[in-house]
């Protein structure tokens, strides 16, 4: 027999405990930045890492802001013929 699944993760349901009580804006503008902040830390951290795993340099960065990686544009009579 299958357990009734939430559609919330666990992460989720432990915040909406921890917020069942009133919390004032200026907190809870706060709390979001400190989330926030976590979040932006951990990519920084996992970009410094992959940046350091594959020895990339200030030089491969200019190459690749330099290459044109867009797909060509068609105007639409290109298309007719």
């Amino acid at each position: 027999m299958e357990a009734n699944q939430s559609p919330l993760t666990q992460p989720q349901l432990d915040l909406l405990r921890m917020f069942s009580h009133k919390v004032d804006d200026s907190n809870w503008l706060e709390i979001k930045r400190m989330i926030s902040d976590y979040f932006a830390k951990k990519m920084i951290h996992e970009a410094n890492r992959i940046w350091d795993e594959q020895d990339w340099s200030s030089d491969k960065i200019d190459s690749l802001l330099k290459e044109n990686l867009r797909t060509p544009y068609q105007n639409d009579e290109s298309k007719l013929n």
